[in-house]
């Protein structure tokens, strides 16, 4: 069988890319061996926000991207993603002082386009204690700002059944097994229910997150694989023990950490530690769950949490290698190509669920050298996933 494009992985990247090339009139085959967002994109911190921690290590550009697809996202998926308030506590002994905080928030509503949905405020020192019990001894200033809230498997599973709608096909479960690069087209050998199966396309799109370099392994005549790594994100769930939103810093090591309800639960998260296994093999340490549960006990002091009961999850971001600790380092999506003229072989890591969208704009962008013309049949930003 013949497509224009093969995508390997059915998380937000496969998704998003499959939606793309199919509104834009293209055929179309995701292969996905697990499920739909069966790995990373159903273990973030569930935000489709514009990354204000972005700020700090100047990533502008990524972040006006991420609030402009927040603001698409809010439109054509009201149902999934709803705009939530999150406070931002500043104490005497925090590293980011008020001021600091003030001019990141205010730049993040810039960036923003000064909408309604990406204001703040300072809540008044008579209301700080109405935040579900928040450590009051050198708190300074309490700033609350906006973020949207999501389901991530939810979503995904909604921008792939777009992508169907418009006329692309999965199989699920598929596995990729090799690829060669010819003349004009790429030849994908899969399997497909025990049995091995050869598909024809223009091009191969590599969306399998954490297994990316393992898919480019597969491909003849060989590639370079790209210089990254994996960074573990752990979070974890516990009885709706808070209220409110918030947005802490971490005592240990200033990090951000989110305390979010979600769905009847408390979310806390996340880490970024190094894995050097399997991906397969991630999951939250001991450690990461210490750190987390001590970061709520710093800022709620009034909790105990000795005896609740506590579930998690770990996800794996592809971050760039670097020197850099994983907080410091770009969270831009890696593109990479086999062939920088006429791609064949396209590789999409790491990047935001916030812009998946606008990371599918891209990836077809890059491949208007090797698709012929075809008739568009919808714009995904006008779209609605439901």
């Amino acid at each position: 069988m013949h497509y224009d494009l093969v995508v390997v992985g059915a998380g937000i990247q496969g998704a998003g890319v499959a939606q793309a090339a199919a509104a834009a009139g293209y055929s179309v085959l995701v292969i996905e061996q697990d499920g739909i967002a069966a790995a990373t994109s159903s273990k973030s911190s569930k935000l489709i926000h514009g990354g204000l921690r972005y700020l700090e290590s100047g990533q502008l550009g990524l972040v006006r991207e991420s609030l402009r697809e927040r603001a698409i996202l809010l439109k054509i998926a009201p149902d999934l993603v709803c705009l939530q308030p999150l406070h931002i506590p500043v104490y005497e002994h925090s590293t980011r002082p008020s001021w600091k905080i003030r001019l990141g928030l205010s730049l993040y509503a810039l960036l923003g386009g000064l909408r309604q949905a990406n204001r703040f405020s300072s809540l008044p020192a008579e209301q700080w204690r109405q935040l579900s019990g928040l450590k009051q001894e050198g708190l300074t200033a309490v700033y609350q700002y906006y973020e949207a809230q999501t389901d991530d498997a939810a979503l995904t599973r909604a921008v792939l059944a777009s992508a169907v709608s418009l006329g692309a096909e999965t199989l699920i479960p598929a596995r990729f097994v090799a690829a060669e690069r010819r003349a004009g087209s790429c030849l994908v050998h899969i399997e497909n229910q025990g049995a091995q199966q050869t598909l024809e396309a223009r091009a191969l799109i590599n969306c399998a997150g954490p297994w990316a370099n393992q898919v480019i392994n597969g491909v003849q005549p060989a590639m370079s694989t790209s210089p990254v790594e994996l960074v573990q994100g752990s979070h974890l769930l516990l009885p709706p023990l808070l209220k409110q939103y918030f947005y802490l810093e971490s005592p240990s090591d200033q990090r951000a950490i989110f305390v979010l309800p979600w769905q009847g639960q408390l979310l806390v998260g996340t880490t970024e530690t190094p894995h050097h296994q399997a991906p397969e093999l991630s999951h939250c340490l001991a450690s990461e769950q210490a750190y987390l549960l001590e970061t709520l006990a710093f800022y709620f002091p009034a909790l105990d949490l000795t005896s609740v009961p506590v579930n998690s999850f770990a996800g794996l971001r592809v971050l760039p290698r670097s020197e850099k600790s994983a907080f410091s380092r770009s969270r831009e999506v890696l593109i990479s190509v086999d062939d920088e003229q006429r791609p064949m072989v396209l590789s999409v890591m790491g990047g935001k669920l916030t812009t998946y969208r606008a990371t599918a704009l891209q990836v077809m962008k890059r491949l208007k050298g090797v698709l012929p013309k075809r008739t568009p049949k919808a714009n995904t930003a006008s779209l609605p996933l439901g």
